[in-house]
């Protein structure tokens, strides 16, 4: 088995491979139940306090990973019987406390947390509902603040802690950039899977003829690192596939097409922002709303190249494959449902290899060469802006481009809060959720520091070293790119 980061990513690994293999071997429905006792035979438990308790998670991870609650919109799940090892009382009154008399701390709780000792703070946990209040009117700073790894990880604070000392997503702020599923040091919060839909996909094109096709994201360049891109390309058309198709292609178009649109319509929005990165997009959405209207119009490269490929096959199926949890909810979203039809993960293509025993590293190569470097870099931070430019010096574009590339949620939203006030001196938002672009996907196989250079020397083996090179077959006029 491949080397993981931790036991945590080990376990869903396990999970999802289990899910796989009963699934392709057509006995999900009557075995699944099975899995739990499977991965956590016992006596002993691997990772929690009985195996008893072990295996009701994994039963929980089970049911997440055959797609999880259908009634919930949000891609993202917490499994409550996971998160209650956070010992952590968030909030405590140090020994800065100076017992004052106006005892702001006591009045602004809105539980009565707050009681008082021989003229000395303290704070009772089992009623704190870690609001910060306490905190935030201390006069002395006498309250310490050690957030919760989820919380901590939410950029879009969407996370809060119920009464039950239970982590909580609010749907309504909720951007499913799944920082908090791999930030979770216990596994209590996943990302629903779809594996078991597409391969049933998989299995059904066998017999009616339908032709599903890959299409998988630049970001592959800084994942699979043990075998060759063709090698992958392979392992995936041996899993039932008729076709790999990169997403980079889609990026070739959207970079001219956003390009287009930037130069005809700056002068009247004074502000662009990029439209690639789902969960910069509902961010916007979510958190300034007055700034809608300055998204640009385009869809994003996984949308843009399943349109291609379904103007030659209508009746294709298009899973998309990446390490970006909030594509599952892209694809749901009302202007584009049907053009994508699913969305797996870095991981769980993994562990539909394994489940079907397929050696990568036994694997032939098959060519995987469908964009130009430009597309690939989109993977990356910077990628986009650096796309842009290269059209506008191409196509002699005469339009002032001032580009700011935002790396992770928290610098977009920085660069928003200056928009939305008028104070940005840029006037094109390049938004990436997660840090470092693409390759910081949340569902990556490993999410250790990626080298951006890895991205670049995948780039620069493509044979289209230009965007118009890539797109010289492609008719763009009758292909509608606009949300």
């Amino acid at each position: 088995m491949r080397r993981f980061e931790n036991d945590v990513q080990v376990i869903k690994y396990e999970v999802l491979k289990e899910v796989a293999k009963q699934a392709m071997e057509g006995n999900l429905e009557e075995k699944y139940d099975t899995i739990p006792e499977k991965i956590s035979p016992g006596p002993k438990p691997r990772t929690r306090c009985c195996v008893y308790k072990e295996r009701a998670i994994i039963e929980e991870r089970v049911k997440i990973a055959r797609g999880g609650d259908r009634n919930n919109k949000n891609n993202i799940e917490i499994i409550s019987i996971a998160c209650d090892e956070c010992s952590i009382n968030r909030y405590t009154v140090t020994e800065a406390c100076r017992g004052c008399l106006a005892k702001w701390c006591h009045e602004a709780c809105p539980v009565s947390a707050i009681y008082y000792v021989g003229n000395r703070a303290y704070i009772d946990t089992k009623k704190c509902i870690e609001c910060g209040k306490c905190k935030n009117v201390c006069p002395y700073n006498a309250i310490s603040d050690v957030m919760r790894p989820c919380r901590r990880a939410c950029d879009a604070k969407a996370l809060y802690i119920d009464k039950d000392k239970k982590a909580v997503i609010d749907n309504g702020k909720c951007v499913q950039c799944g920082a908090c599923v791999y930030k979770c040091p216990f596994g209590a919060i996943m990302d629903k899977s779809y594996i078991v839909d597409v391969i049933e996909q998989l299995k059904n094109s066998k017999k009616n003829s339908t032709k599903v096709y890959a299409v998988v994201a630049p970001a592959i360049s800084s994942q699979f690192t043990h075998v060759k891109i063709g090698q992958l390309t392979r392992g995936i058309k041996l899993l039932g596939f008729h076709d790999v198709v990169e997403a980079a292609l889609g990026a070739d178009v959207i970079a001219y097409h956003e390009t287009v649109e930037f130069a005809k319509e700056i002068d009247e929005k004074q502000l662009i922002t990029s439209s690639c990165c789902p969960a910069f997009v509902k961010h916007i959405k979510n958190s300034y709303p007055e700034l809608e209207e300055k998204i640009s119009s385009a869809v994003s490269p996984m949308i843009a190249v399943s349109k291609l490929i379904k103007r030659m096959d209508k009746d294709a199926k298009i899973v998309f494959i990446g390490p970006c949890t909030a594509k599952k909810m892209e694809i749901n979203e009302d202007d584009i449902r049907g053009w994508t039809d699913y969305v797996i993960t870095f991981e769980e293509l993994t562990s539909m290899i394994d489940a079907a025993e397929i050696n990568l590293e036994e694997c032939i190569e098959d060519p995987l060469d469908n964009a130009s470097f430009y597309g690939r870099i989109f993977a990356r931070t910077g990628g986009l802006t650096e796309a842009i430019k290269h059209v506008i010096e191409e196509e002699k574009l005469d339009t002032e481009f001032r580009s700011i590339s935002c790396d992770g949620l928290a610098e977009c939203d920085k660069a928003l809060k200056m928009a939305k006030v008028s104070r940005l001196k840029e006037n094109f938002i390049e938004g990436m959720a997660c840090k470092g672009g693409c390759i910081g996907g949340a569902a990556s196989v490993h999410h250790g520091p990626k080298d951006r250079n890895e991205v670049d020397k995948y780039g620069k083996l493509a044979i289209e070293k230009k965007i118009k090179d890539s797109l010289r077959v492609i008719k763009l006029d009758d292909l509608d790119l606009n949300r």
